[in-house]
């Protein structure tokens, strides 16, 4: 799953998960923005 920023500073210290920054990325109808991707630990 792609998040963005805001979603991002909300979980980016909740155990179990993964955040890898994406680098920018032309959202549909928003534009540029910082991106990250989630994944959940076994």
């Amino acid at each position: 799953m792609n998040i963005s920023r805001s979603t991002y500073e909300l979980i980016k210290d909740v155990p179990g998960l993964i955040l890898t920054a994406r680098g920018s990325i032309d959202a549909k109808g928003k534009g540029e923005m910082e991106m990250w991707f989630v994944e959940r630990t076994a």
